[in-house]
């Protein structure tokens, strides 16, 4: 995997990433969105246990996209749809059974709020949203005022998140 400085952990994949991955299971008919797909390392995994083409990568920033073109052709991942995007704004598909996302924690909560409120209405029912943060308490207090629920995994210092989408509705409760 290509990496550049300035991408987020452009080292190493991070511990709050692989603590994701290691809850999720991906299955063969999966439409998975890597919301803030960074240099890629989510979203190609994905590729490669599920059909490439069921596979969205976004990310806000041009030479992350870029640079996850080039990993996806450098991991011979054709298919894969890599796009330029705040969030879900430049992408149409709505009927995601995953989304996955390591959102921006050491900021505002307008990022994560956003991306928690409007991956709730591009997942297809039943379809789950994954996130991975180092803060507890917003996060699980917001995924359950949006879905009705949600599961916490708390491995080394970071926190999964995973909430089902059960209805088209958000929960009665709001954050």
């Amino acid at each position: 995997m290509k990496t550049r400085a300035g991408l987020f952990s452009p080292r190493t994949v991070d511990n709050g990433t692989l603590a994701m991955l290691s809850v999720i299971e991906f299955e063969k008919d999966d439409k998975i969105c890597d919301l803030g797909c960074g240099y890629g390392v989510v979203g190609l995994l994905a590729a490669k246990l599920v059909r490439p083409e069921n596979v969205v990568m976004v990310d806000n920033d041009e030479q992350a996209i870029e640079t996850a073109k080039e990993n996806a052709a450098a991991n011979e991942v054709s298919g894969v749809h890599i796009a330029h995007s705040d969030g879900f704004s430049g992408i149409r598909h709505n009927d995601f059974t995953k989304i996955i996302c390591h959102p921006p924690y050491h900021a505002d909560f307008a990022v994560p709020k956003m991306f928690i409120e409007k991956g709730f209405n591009r997942l297809a029912l039943e379809g789950r949203m994954y996130m991975v943060t180092k803060r507890k308490e917003w996060y699980r207090n917001k995924l359950i005022s949006i879905f009705g629920g949600v599961k916490v995994w708390e491995i080394e210092d970071y926190f999964v998140f995973m909430a089902i989408k059960k209805s088209d509705r958000y929960s009665n409760s709001r954050v």
